[in-house]
């Protein structure tokens, strides 16, 4: 029984070997490398020495096997996770650019990534968390609504929720889905987005106002603003704020630091640490993350953690 829990889209990701090279042009790709955010996720919780769950679909492929062989590698409980013969697993395409950005292109909503496994109320026992990804409530309406049910479950066992927005545009096509978005936000106690996210899902032109109008939410315990470069900064509802920085590392590949950080800060949680140590952990893990090509190859350890820690506090 875990006691860290995502659901969510688990993916395959094949991503462009060099920069600028548009996804409508004939090019090379590298890959393919398991991915999905919940999948980075829930990865780094269980790298981190936790007890993790996910619950998702894979198709019986062999994008699927790699996705399935590396979760369980990491120790994450893959019991819930559907094998399904009918439908393929679900890829992501992906290029960069020179300054900074990235465009996806996904083959997702009908893909096996959104028809999932059942967890008994058994299994559901000694939950602590339950992270939502905003990508995963954009794949399809269908599996949006399982993961809200799914929510309300996890809910009931005792566990928090917490939830990164993680915005694609490449995936929302209609209104409904925001309106979704903001339905899993009232039942957030912990919120993870980045500063766009918090803008656009609170309709607010600035950071403070934003932050104000979330903590109207009665149970929103915490608000983790990502600025990406510019670190993070960790909101409470007495209107406390810490801010924590970036460690400095040689960046080789973005994707998924954000996730790698979630996971980081709440196993930091989950293990009782301050806020100040689970910003700290986050950091590293994000900045861990960056060091390695590909979504979730960064070596995120306990020890790698505490020495990236340890090396910037000098």
């Amino acid at each position: 029984m875990a006691e860290i829990w995502t659901m969510g889209d688990l993916l395959c990701e094949v991503m462009r070997e060099k920069e600028d090279v548009p996804l409508d042009q004939a090019d090379l790709f590298r890959g393919p490398f398991p991915s999905g955010a919940p999948g980075i996720f829930i990865s780094t919780a269980a790298r981190l020495g936790h007890s993790t769950g996910v619950i998702g679909g894979v198709g019986a492929d062999d994008f699927g096997q790699a996705i399935l062989k590396r979760l369980r590698h990491d120790g994450v409980d893959c019991t819930y996770v559907k094998e399904n013969s009918d439908l393929p697993t679900g890829v992501a395409f992906v290029t960069y650019f020179a300054n900074g950005d990235r465009k996806f292109l996904f083959h997702m909503g009908n893909s096996a990534a959104v028809s999932v496994g059942e967890p008994t109320d058994e299994a559901l026992e000694g939950a602590k968390y339950f992270h939502i990804m905003g990508c995963s409530l954009s794949a399809k309406p269908e599996f949006a609504q399982a993961i809200v049910r799914m929510l309300h479950r996890m809910k009931k066992a005792g566990a928090k929720i917490s939830f990164d927005p993680n915005i694609r545009l490449e995936l929302i096509r209609r209104p409904e889905e925001f309106q979704i978005i903001r339905e899993v936000f009232e039942e957030t106690n912990i919120f993870m987005p980045g500063i766009e996210e918090l803008l656009t899902i609170t309709g607010e032109k600035d950071i403070e106002t934003a932050v104000r109008t979330c903590f109207q939410n009665p149970g929103l315990e915490l608000l983790v603003l990502k600025r990406g470069s510019k670190g993070s900064s960790v909101y409470t509802r007495d209107g406390g704020c810490l801010e924590m920085g970036v460690y400095p590392v040689k960046p080789v590949d973005a994707t998924g630091a954000g996730d790698s950080y979630d996971g980081a800060f709440i196993s930091a949680l989950a293990e009782g640490k301050s806020l100040e140590q689970a910003a700290k952990e986050g950091a590293a893990a994000g900045a861990l993350n960056m060091m390695a090509f590909g979504p979730m190859e960064g070596k995120i350890s306990r020890e790698t953690i505490q020495e990236i820690i340890a090396k910037n506090e000098g």
